[in-house]
């Protein structure tokens, strides 16, 4: 049996439906800032299960309470009140946004994002969603509709009705596209897949002024910025920015599969009209519960804001002419590039460390944010190494 098992790439495929593409490693451990191929190799992981991962791989606190959570109650319907939905509910209360004061709980990000699109049309009666041009949001068919590449619906037409994308950071364009038949904005603080481009100031302020005017709701995803990845525990906190709904998932249970709508008192949403078989299972609750007040603890968002300084600073004054620009925000990090970023990615496999990209030249760093200074140190040296070879 040992033999037959021994090759997982080969078992894979030949059963897996392969949507992903392949690294051609086989990862089978984990354990702070890295991961352990098939073969015993160590990698420092700097992409973080696509940033969910921000507690780093094996956290005691993490594995204690899904540990504790699995042996007393897995699975709890809706229709009940529940000791760790209860906690956790309070919890991200307490650490979101004013004016968030209620919670619709799912599995993923693409799920919270359904939640909010249906949720702004519900409660204003109107259809039409503006996105900005380079966002993502997912990839169920309300998300993708929001999500501006083609790429990402090749194949899936038609999609849902009523969507418009606008460009990015251009006060302008929202004062266009915004209007009375608006039923909701959807913005991401932080582009992560469109290429790690931060919003500005002025453009987030805008945006809050006319969806207030207009009445169309403001719908903010922190999907990947959210839970201390920015250097806040929101991205939308540097702005002091008050979203309608909040988006979030990925590292809101420290890896464990769930996510979350936040909602203000603007949105009004009647019994039958959302629901979820797995949306908020006590086992994930307890996860989240606990991975939100490790972050607290141990000050991921402080680490990840002074950790991205440094790596910025170092990169910068490495001044390597293959770079086109830096753009950073706690550990969240893109640098843009004057070629392909796969080659400098597959480099940096090839020397123990795990990249990802965000679009063709935009090589990403999303690091755990429990990655210690001399960790970050040698991811740091190793990608002046690695760019220093292409310019």
């Amino acid at each position: 049996m040992t033999s037959v098992l021994a090759d997982y790439a080969a078992i894979q495929q030949d059963h897996e439906l392969d949507v992903y593409g392949k690294r051609g490693i086989t990862l089978v451990r984990g354990e702070g800032s890295r991961v352990w191929d098939s073969q015993g190799r160590a990698y420092l992981d700097c992409i973080a299960g696509q940033g969910a991962a921000n507690l780093g791989h094996g956290h005691p606190a993490l594995i204690e309470a899904i540990t504790q959570q699995a042996k007393t109650l897995i699975s709890c319907p809706g229709a009940f009140y529940n000791d760790q939905k209860a906690l956790l509910l309070k919890e991200l209360i307490s650490i979101a946004p004013e004016g968030l004061n209620r919670a619709f709980l799912t599995n993923s990000g693409t799920e919270s994002v359904e939640a909010a699109l249906k949720f702004a049309r519900i409660s204003t009666g109107r259809t039409q969603i503006v996105a900005a041009k380079r966002g993502f949001h997912g990839r169920t068919f309300g998300a993708m509709s929001a999500t501006f590449n083609p790429k990402y619906a090749k194949g899936s037409h038609p999609l849902v009705p009523d969507f418009t994308h606008i460009a990015f950071n251009k006060v302008e364009a929202l004062q266009e596209a915004v209007t009375q038949e608006t039923a909701g904005l959807i913005l991401e603080v932080v582009q992560g897949e469109g290429g790690v481009f931060p919003a500005d100031a002025a453009y987030l302020e805008e945006a809050r002024r006319i969806c207030d005017e207009t009445g169309a709701l403001l719908i903010i995803d922190e999907v990947q910025t959210g839970f201390a990845r920015t250097g806040e525990m929101f991205a939308c906190q540097h702005f002091q920015l008050r979203p309608d709904i909040m988006c979030l998932a990925k590292s809101i249970a420290g890896g464990f599969p769930m996510g979350a709508t936040l909602v203000n008192e603007k949105v009004m949403v009647k019994v039958g009209q959302h629901g979820s078989t797995f949306g908020g299972n006590p086992l994930a609750c307890a996860a989240s519960l606990t991975a939100i007040r490790v972050m607290k603890h141990e000050d991921l968002a402080g680490n990840a804001a002074r950790l991205g300084a440094l790596f910025k600073r170092a990169l910068e004054e490495a001044n390597l002419p293959v770079v086109r620009d830096i753009r950073q925000m706690g550990l969240m990090i893109g640098v843009e590039l004057k070629v392909k970023a796969r080659t400098a990615i597959t480099a940096m496999m090839e020397r123990g460390i795990l990249t990802l990209p965000a679009g063709a030249t935009v090589l990403r760093l999303l690091p755990p944010l429990t990655i210690t200074e001399e960790d970050m140190e040698h991811v740091t040296q190793t990608l002046i190494s690695v760019l220093g070879d292409l310019s």
